[in-house]
């Protein structure tokens, strides 16, 4: 072939991005609401990173960008998760339940062994992994979460009819989250906790035992916080903060102060000054305090909206897979819209001075790479319940319902009992 007629063959089968993109997975699988939300999220969480950060990270590394650079770096590996994670069948993530709980347990041991876990104030959180230090508890989070899903289809009978069968899970749950106190980290064991008790009772668990394990949970959260000095210190800090201002209130009153100046429009993109080192945390756990000084009561909403978003849609989603007939596909669905609008919704009641400081960031949105990319994998997650169960939905209404089985990996039979009253999900 001649040069002219190489180059022009290779012309003609030359892709565009997009055609490259669409050649990978159907755009028009993409659940477009999620979509936007999820993009939107790492849209304003990069730009209020950049923001927040400038003045500490040219403190800290005589380079302004410093925290925006690494925060582009990790969304960039946070959307190639949620697209890997996109193309893994859900079949392969219920079958590997037990093993993910097992390596969730084992990263949160290898973390509390010396001199391999890494200690930040006071906390053995993290695993240095050379680049970027990963967070465990993050991983944690969406293993147990999978797990969970995968028991309650297995064993959703005796999770409504026996008291063991509600425990068990609990039980391994408890056990990671003894783990993650040891650390400590209090936050995570909340969100843990609440998230998996969320699912039980979508699952059907009786009221009775659903309501005692809380009170147990609710007590035990209490007498930590009781016989914990700095616990204690937190919960007095918070029931008044302006009662020691310049020591145990200082960072709740600082990021009052960041909200009531926002007022209804912020002072504007950049405009912050509590971000000048009177803030602490302003580019992680109190990015949301700035987010409010700069864009106001009006950049507030639509941030919440765009939470609000995200968690319906997973209700949707988790319903639609209900509808199909795929359990597992529901109980994940449910389980990370729960595990990441409750976090965000601790996240900005800490930050208003609603509840305790956690220590637990704003996702999608807050710097930091093990919670960014986890959340980007869980959104990945969820596209793939929305993919797996449409194409189900779309072959069977063509009369493709044996393909539409087969393409989708699998059905899960309906349970025998009947459907939580209000709770769409058996």
């Amino acid at each position: 072939m001649s040069a002219p007629a190489e180059m022009f063959s290779r012309l003609a089968s030359f892709k565009s991005p997009r055609k490259q993109l669409t050649s990978w997975f159907d755009l028009d699988d993409l659940d477009p609401v999620l979509t936007v939300a999820f993009i939107s999220l790492l849209t304003i969480g990069v730009i209020m990173v950049a923001s927040s950060s400038i003045s500490v990270a040219d403190r800290n590394y005589s380079n302004p960008f410093y925290y925006l650079q690494r925060q582009l770096v990790f969304v960039a590996i946070g959307i190639f998760a949620a697209l890997t994670v996109f193309k893994i069948r859900l079949v392969q993530w219920e079958k590997s339940g037990m093993a993910l709980l097992l390596f969730a347990l084992f990263l949160l041991v290898l973390v509390l062994i010396p001199g391999v876990g890494k200690t930040v104030n006071g906390s053995t959180r993290w695993l240095p992994l050379g680049v970027f230090n990963l967070q465990v508890s993050e991983l944690v989070k969406l293993f147990l979460v999978i797990y969970v899903a995968g028991y309650l289809v297995r064993h959703g009978d005796a999770v409504r009819s026996s008291l063991w069968g509600f425990l068990k899970p609990m039980l391994m749950v408890g056990l990671a989250g003894l783990l993650l106190l040891i650390e400590p980290d209090f936050g995570a064991t909340v969100v843990i906790m609440g998230t998996v008790l969320g699912m039980t009772f979508l699952a059907g668990a009786r009221f009775v035992q659903f309501m005692s394990f809380v009170m147990i949970f609710a007590s035990a959260a209490m007498l930590l916080v009781v016989t914990s000095p700095y616990r204690m210190q937190r919960l007095t800090s918070f029931a008044n903060p302006w009662a020691d201002p310049f020591d145990s209130g200082f960072q709740l009153t600082q990021s009052l102060i960041a909200i009531g100046t926002g007022g209804w429009f912020g002072t504007g993109l950049g405009g912050s000054v509590q971000k000048l080192f009177y803030l602490p945390e302003s580019h992680t756990d109190f990015l949301f305090a700035v987010l409010s000084e700069e864009l106001g009561f009006v950049g507030v909403s639509f941030v919440v909206l765009l939470y609000a978003a995200l968690f319906f849609r997973s209700l949707k989603i988790a319903a639609q897979a209900e509808r199909a007939g795929n359990y597992f596909a529901a109980y994940l669905a449910y389980g990370i819209g729960i595990w990441l609008s409750m976090q965000a919704v601790i996240n900005m009641g800490v930050n208003v001075g609603l509840l305790p400081t956690k220590g637990l960031t704003l996702p999608l949105m807050s710097y930091g790479g093990s919670s960014l990319i986890v959340c980007c994998a869980a959104i990945g997650l969820l596209m793939r319940i929305h993919y797996e169960t449409n194409g189900v939905s779309r072959q069977a209404s063509k009369g493709g319902a044996r393909k539409a089985t087969r393409t989708a990996g699998r059905i899960k039979k309906k349970p025998a009992t009947g459907v939580r009253a209000g709770g769409a999900l058996l």
